[in-house]
C-alpha cells in the first residue's frame, strides 16, 4: 500500500509581517492617498528643513573661511597676517550669522505653512 502523508506547515512572525509591510510601503506610488497624520508630520518636517540646510551650508563655508584666515595669520605670518585677520573676521561673522539665518527662514516657512497645518490639525482633533 502506498501511504501519502499530507502535511501543512504554517509559520507566522509578527516582525516578518512588519518588515514585509515596510518594504511594500516603499514601493507604493506617491500618488496613493496618505493619511492626514502623515501629511501633518510631513508639513511639520518641511518647516525646518530649508533653514537647516541653508544654515549648515553657511556655517560650514564660514568655518572653512575662518580656518583659512587662521592659516594665513599662523603659517604665513610674515606676508599674510593682516589679510588673514580680515579673512578670519569674515569667517567669524558667517558662523555667527548661521543661526539667525536658520531662525529667519524657519519663521517664514512657519508663516507660509501655518494655515495648512492648522486645517489638518483641526480635522484630526475632531
Amino acid at each position: 500500500m502506498d501511504e501519502k502523508k499530507e502535511t501543512f506547515n504554517y509559520t507566522y512572525s509578527a516582525s516578518r509581517q512588519k518588515e514585509i509591510k515596510r518594504i511594500r510601503e516603499k514601493y507604493m506610488s506617491p500618488t496613493q492617498e496618505e493619511t492626514k497624520m502623515e501629511q501633518l508630520r510631513r508639513l511639520d518636517q518641511s518647516v525646518t528643513r530649508p533653514g537647516t540646510i541653508v544654515s549648515l551650508i553657511v556655517g560650514v563655508i564660514s568655518s572653512l573661511i575662518l580656518g583659512v584666515g587662521m592659516c594665513c595669520t599662523i603659517v604665513w605670518a610674515d606676508s599674510y597676517f593682516i589679510p588673514g585677520i580680515i579673512i578670519g573676521i569674515i569667517g567669524i561673522i558667517g558662523v555667527i550669522a548661521a543661526y539667525p539665518i536658520y531662525t529667519h527662514i524657519t519663521k517664514k516657512q512657519r508663516e507660509k505653512l501655518a494655515p495648512e497645518i492648522f486645517r489638518l490639525s483641526d480635522e484630526l482633533m475632531k
